[in-house]
């Protein structure tokens, strides 16, 4: 045996059993399909145009006739009789490369898969010799011979001296998503050539054995068999990296570490899923063809690298079909929607909706996985009608000298979408209205043109109006798109005359003239003006507003004259100024009337003298102290007022003796003491006051002046002031002894009612003073019949016959509505149970007590009683002197005292009467 170990890996054809056991069995009858399920090939790194590569073998058991041929690569195409050849120069990308041919027969839709492998790298064998010194293969893996690898070779060479040969890249495993098992499935098996020698165990290790996941591959220790546990599923992982190990029983290694790389084939078990179920789109009607609409995106979880994960669409149905049944088209490799025919009209269609397609396997309907989803299309509005009027004139009527009236109404018909910019209208006057008297509005409702007066018209100016109205949109017309010669109108309105108001021409009238002027004097002629020239109307005036009742005005032809004389000073005067209101107004039918306003400016005449202020003043008794200024007014305005002039009077001849002015300027003067020393005491100052007016007005003014005696500070003093208000020191005295006496009387009155309050309390009733009722009137509605006529059984109130019994009680009875003054006297105790005598007992108490009572008044009170017993039988207390019978015997009421003696005369003395 050769010294050294080889590792040797078996890959196992799936579904060759027979090959695997080393069996061959002839089938009984034709399957259809590839002769194998793999195949592998050995290419260069760099593959050359048309370059054939192997030769795939297929039957279909009917002499392959229509078979067609496909690859999920677009390098490499496969011709008829299943030579595979690449279609351009390919440069490999890396030392292996996997694909998937399919063989589909049109005749039976049948569908058949074998995977091609190319791997960068040395064959076996080449040319088909053995290496020298190679022992034959065991006859196990003689039919496998092509499939089996191994990872390291040792070669002898003529000399004895082995030579080192580079190691084999061990292609990765590839094993099918979503097998159908049984499982375990055999992947492979790894052999070291020194198991003849000793026994060996073999491990692998990685993500998927000993690694989460866990267990998705095994292998046997003994005869190193690998397997797959359970169905892959590329789209939860796609690769798998695992390395193998061989040790003896002791754990030692024997052979290095290999690297196995198992990837898991994509198979089309997932169907295109659109991102959205419902996709919203948009064009503008009226778009050319090729105009972008939308995009819709459908993802497939396979391998987007082959025809399994390679998405198509396409446009299954479109509704509506109007005005064709393609409107649209989609590309079939991104999803963009566009237009494919011309005629989109909102107006027509608003909106399409259009089923599409995702199909995997590149579109291939016999193959691929579908889904759809819904494209609704909104066909958008664009200007493309223009507005026009239902009719070709209208009319309309307005009153002259109205505003804010709306004449007429246009109506106008737009085919776009309503309450948008292209079918807003907007409305113009574009001819016969030069002044300005109309504007028309747009109604956002409805549309419609309302002709409004927005400048009042006159009848005796236009009696009509011949209007030219256009009408647009705010958005602009589409382009191509010409406006409608419906859309300009003609509007004729008609004005019709009503009354109208006089009026002033000069409203405010302003005239000038003096005051003073004698009444009667004309002033003016304020004239209305009737604006009504065809309507034959009299004008009447009258005086709306006369505040001081200065004017007059002739009815019939308005001329204003004094009803008084007007005085500039007067307090109806603004600024000089007189205002009046008054009232023109017609006959017409309505009446109508107007007013206008007079103004009056009042020129100042010398009509008024000057007066001096202030009135009172007050001095030191002592000259050169203080001095009193006086200042001049005149109700006048200049020239008729300052400077003014100041002077004494020479009668009597004590005043400028004893008093002295001295002006200061024309409006200001002083006025101090001549003498050296004045009495105290109230002096009567006259003072001649002139001013500038032509001819010059004068006033003599009287000024009272106090003379009082000063401070150091020169002040009155307190008794100065007071003496020289003229009153003397005894009267001073006196006045304040009455102030005394007066303050006293008011103390002593509030003592006295303190004390009367606090006896009040002190003796204070028992019952609240409200109702208190001996000093009340009291008022019944009805007596009755008396007494007499109510039958009441007295008995139950057990009346005592004699009042012995009472006079004999011991002291301490007293009145229930005083406070007593002593100790509280003590009644016996009454026992639970109250005999029917003892209401009669308390009654009698409270009666002798009354009638011992020296205070009472000469009448009866109202007496509170504490207690009046229980379980009385008695119908009511108003029967307390009342019997069944007719004849009563009141004798006893002789015997209750004087205060039941008038009582006792009316019944008592009922029989001698």
């Amino acid at each position: 045996m050769r010294t050294g170990s080889r590792l040797l890996l078996v890959l196992l054809v799936w579904g060759s059993a027979a090959a695997r056991d080393g069996d061959l069995t002839v089938r009984p009858t034709c399957k259809p399909g590839f002769s194998e399920e793999d195949y592998t090939a050995f290419v260069s790194q760099s593959i050359m145009e048309g370059q054939k590569l192997l030769k795939v073998k297929f039957n279909n058991c009917a002499g392959n006739k229509g078979v067609r041929y496909e690859t999920n690569s677009l390098d490499f195409k496969v011709r008829a009789d299943g030579t595979m050849y690449a279609v351009h120069q390919v440069q490999m990308p890396s030392k292996q490369l996997i694909l998937m041919v399919t063989a589909w027969d049109p005749q039976t839709l049948g569908r058949w898969e074998a995977i091609i492998r190319f791997l960068v790298g040395e064959k076996l064998q080449h040319n088909g010799h053995k290496p020298k010194g190679r022992k034959s293969i065991p006859g196990e893996l003689a039919q496998q011979q092509s499939d089996t690898l191994l990872p390291w070779r040792q070669h002898q060479s003529a000399n004895g001296l082995r030579r080192q040969k580079r190691d084999w890249v061990i292609p990765p495993i590839n094993v099918p998503e979503n097998s159908r098992g049984p499982f375990p499935q055999q992947l492979v098996r790894i052999r070291s050539d020194k198991d003849k020698e000793i026994h060996i165990r073999y491990s692998i290790t990685g993500v998927g054995a000993d690694q989460p996941p866990m267990e998705v591959f095994s292998i046997d220790p003994v005869s190193g068999r690998m397997y797959v546990t359970r169905p892959m599923d590329r789209e939860e992982r796609a690769s798998y990296h695992l390395r193998a190990h061989a040790v003896d029983m002791n754990g030692n290694k024997v052979e290095n570490p290999i690297d196995l790389y198992i990837y898991v084939i994509d198979m089309n078990d997932n169907r295109p899923e659109f991102i959205n179920q419902v996709y919203n789109g948009s064009v503008d009607e009226g778009s050319k063809p090729g105009t972008y609409v939308m995009t819709v995106t459908a993802n497939d979880a396979d391998d987007s690298t082959t025809a399994n994960g390679m998405v198509r669409y396409r446009i299954v149905t479109q509704t509506p079909q109007s005005p064709s049944q393609n409107m649209f088209t989609i590309n079939s490799e991104t999803g963009d929607i566009v237009t494919v025919a011309a005629g989109l009209d909102r107006e027509k269609v608003q909106q399409y909706i259009v089923i599409v397609q995702a199909t995997d396997m590149e579109g291939n309907l016999n193959y691929g996985l579908s889904n759809t989803a819904t494209a609704i299309i909104t066909v958008t509005d664009v200007n493309d009608n223009p507005p026009e009027f239902t009719t070709s004139t209208y009319s309309g009527e307005v009153p002259e000298n109205r505003v804010e009236v709306v004449v007429a109404n246009l109506t106008v018909m737009d085919r776009d979408q309503p309450h948008s910019p292209n079918w807003n209208a907007i409305y113009r006057i574009i001819s016969g209205d030069p002044s300005g008297h109309f504007t028309i509005r747009t109604d956002p409702v409805t549309n419609e043109g309302m002709v409004t007066v927005v400048k009042a018209v006159d009848y005796e100016m236009n009696r009509a109006f011949m209007l030219t109205v256009m009408v647009s949109n705010q958005a602009p017309l589409a382009s191509g798109i010409q406006m409608s010669f419906q859309s300009t109108a003609g509007v004729t309105i008609s004005v019709t005359d009503v009354n109208e108001a006089p009026y002033f021409p000069t409203n405010h009238k302003l005239i000038r003239l003096e005051e003073g002027v004698p009444t009667g004097t004309v002033l003016t002629t304020f004239s209305a003006v009737d604006p009504d020239r065809f309507m034959q109307q009299a004008v009447r005036y009258s005086k709306l507003s006369d505040p001081a009742n200065w004017l007059n005005i002739n009815a019939t032809n308005g001329q204003i004259t004094t009803a008084a004389v007007l005085d500039r000073e007067s307090d109806y005067i603004k600024n000089n100024v007189y205002e009046a209101t008054f009232l023109a107004a017609d006959n017409g039918i309505p009446p109508a009337s107007g007013t206008g306003t007079l103004q009056i400016y009042l020129i100042d005449i010398n009509d008024n003298a000057p007066e001096l202020l202030p009135k009172e003043a007050q001095i030191c008794e002592k000259p050169n102290l203080n001095v009193i200024n006086i200042t001049a007014a005149d109700a006048d305005i200049d020239p008729n007022v300052g400077p003014f002039v100041f002077e004494l009077p020479s009668v009597p001849s004590a005043v400028r003796k004893n008093w002295t002015i001295t002006r200061l300027n024309g409006d200001y003067a002083q006025l101090s003491l001549r003498i050296m020393y004045l009495e105290a005491g109230v002096y009567d100052v006259p003072i001649i006051v002139t001013d500038s007016g032509n001819p010059p007005l004068y006033n003599t003014s009287v000024i009272k002046v106090k003379v009082c005696p000063c401070d150091e500070n020169g002040d009155c003093t307190t008794i100065g002031a007071v003496a020289a208000a003229g009153l003397g020191t005894g009267a001073i005295i006196a006045i304040l002894i009455c102030i005394i006496i007066l303050l006293t009387m008011v103390l002593l009155f509030v003592v006295w009612m303190k004390r009367r309050e606090k006896e009040r309390h002190t003796k204070q009733l028992l019952i609240d003073p409200e109702d208190d009722v001996r000093d009340n009137i009291l008022k019944y509605d009805e007596e009755g019949g008396g007494e007499e006529d109510q039958d009441y059984d007295l008995s139950q109130l057990q009346q005592p016959e004699t009042m012995d019994h009472v006079l004999n009680k011991a002291p301490g009875v007293r009145r229930v509505d005083e406070r007593p003054i002593g100790a509280e006297p003590q009644y016996p105790i009454r026992p639970v149970i109250p005999h029917p005598g003892d209401i009669g007992d308390f009654i009698n108490e409270g009666l002798r007590a009354a009638d011992n009572d020296p205070t009472a008044p000469p009448y009866d009170s109202l007496l509170v009683f504490d207690y009046e017993g229980s379980g009385s039988t008695a119908g009511s207390v108003s029967s307390l002197n009342s019997s069944s019978s007719g004849d009563q015997d009141y004798d006893y009421l002789n015997d209750w005292g004087p205060r039941f003696k008038k009582l006792a005369d009316m019944y008592g003395g009922g029989e001698e009467d």
